[in-house]
């Protein structure tokens, strides 16, 4: 396998221990990253995007997301957690947003801040972007990090086409760096933490794209965080303590609605969509490269279900985290308190540079060693039966076939054409002689 210079940095871990080779993770990856290999399930990482389809459907966990220690914070004397709305919204309204503050104040940080208030910024930016662009449209959003990866290793001919403005929580991050650093504050006694949804943020954070270096500090499990909170609220009830600041008044509608499918779309000037899910923004995006689709300036696109409210790290459910969040964007001003001071402090750090492709390297760096397997691997599919049973421990007999090639399998691994070797009556009465007959 050839090897990427500079590897992606990667979230997601497969407890080899644990592993029973089930082969659901391989069958869901977008990427078909994963292949079974002597009964367990084992990475390409240069093609994993760290989106956490696999994560879902591990059924005995050996599926694990590595993010940072809590006690990390302790590293610092101020201790920034930066909260995402559907961190907030996964409560029931009793639990006050009040009664949260006073048990993460217990739990060692020192102020609260909303992420999306840096969302408000992007929307004229955004705007403009759009409007002065030279590459072909549509542009594609850069919120999500595993849709930006998904573009550069699956559709690289779109890498030029990803939005190079970073996303409200960089901002957000930015604005409270510089804040501590104006009121004089030594920057190694100042620690920011990101409360994510999802395991591509965390890769994102730890191996920013676009030339971008994020300040955030470390980055906390909302699983673990929710878990955390709610054990505390049921074994203590509720400690609204007045020592934690909250900055919930700098929200706006617009930015508690943005981390939701539509969030950001809503606010683009001309024709754009917003597509939620892995599946359906695999099945547009090839739409797209084949040219079915034209006249869009935009793509709002969510590896997540319903975005951010599906994050595989959410632990409510994601309907009733939307209809929260709607409920509270419809209770928020247009624009929030802090929006011309994050506009005077944070102007100049939205920009980033282009994101790189990073094409998936299938056959060969050599382009005429590729081709050669390339014509290979197609007269190989003719002979295999197009059953994708996974049974060879990879995802299809597609994949199959440029293993083989690349000399990462055999055509012994294809079980069904030992079974039919074994027993071809029986083979041929389940799957029809045509079937194996060889093409």
């Amino acid at each position: 396998m050839d090897q990427e210079i500079n590897p992606f940095h990667h979230a997601l871990r497969i407890r080899k221990e644990v592993c029973i080779g089930c082969s659901r993770c391989m069958r869901v990856c977008p990427t078909e990253a994963l292949r079974v290999i002597d009964g367990k399930a084992t990475l390409h990482p240069e093609w994993c995007v760290d989106c956490g389809e696999c994560f879902n459907v591990c059924p005995v966990k050996a599926i694990v997301v590595e993010d940072d220690d809590i006690a990390k914070i302790f590293r610092y004397k101020h201790r920034i957690l930066l909260v995402p709305s559907v961190f907030f919204a996964q409560f029931e309204e009793k639990l006050t947003l009040d009664a949260i503050k006073g048990i993460l104040y217990d739990m060692g940080f020192t102020e609260l801040c909303t992420v999306e208030q840096g969302a408000d910024l992007l929307v004229d930016e955004i705007n403009r972007y759009i409007a002065e662009s030279e590459e072909e449209k549509p542009v594609i959003s850069s919120f999500c990090p595993a849709v930006v990866r998904l573009v550069q290793v699956r559709f690289p001919s779109f890498a030029d086409r990803i939005m190079r403005l970073i996303p409200p929580l960089e901002i957000t991050a930015q604005y409270y760096r510089s804040e501590y650093e104006k009121n004089g504050v030594p920057l190694d006694d100042v620690g920011i933490f990101y409360v994510t949804p999802c395991a591509a943020k965390i890769a994102a954070i730890k191996a920013p794209v676009g030339g971008y270096e994020s300040p955030i500090n470390g980055v906390i499990n909302m699983s673990e965080l929710y878990n955390k909170v709610f054990l505390a609220y049921k074994q203590k009830g509720t400690n609204e303590n007045e020592h934690c600041t909250l900055i919930h008044s700098s929200l706006s509608s617009t930015g508690v609605r943005w981390a939701t499918t539509g969030g950001e779309a809503m606010n683009v000037r001309g024709r754009s969509l917003a597509i939620d899910s892995m599946p359906n923004v695999i099945e547009f995006l090839e739409r797209l490269e084949n040219e079915e689709i034209k006249g869009i300036d935009f793509l709002e696109l969510r590896a997540c279900d319903m975005s951010c409210c599906g994050g595989i790290l959410v632990q409510d459910n994601r309907f009733l985290i939307q209809e929260r969040i709607d409920k509270m964007a419809a209770e928020l001003p247009e624009k929030h308190a802090l929006d011309q001071e994050f506009r005077n402090v944070c102007s100049g750090y939205i920009p980033m540079d282009r994101v790189e492709p990073r094409a998936m390297v299938k056959y060969h760096s050599d382009i005429t060693i590729a081709l050669q397997r390339m014509e290979e691997s197609r007269r190989l599919r003719r002979m295999l039966p197009d059953i994708d049973c996974g049974a060879c421990g990879a995802p299809s007999c597609e994949a199959l076939a440029d293993d083989i090639v690349c000399n990462r399998a055999s055509l012994d691994h294809c079980v069904i054409l030992h079974a039919h070797e074994a027993d071809s009556g029986m083979m041929e009465k389940i799957w029809g002689k045509k079937r194996f007959l060889k093409k």
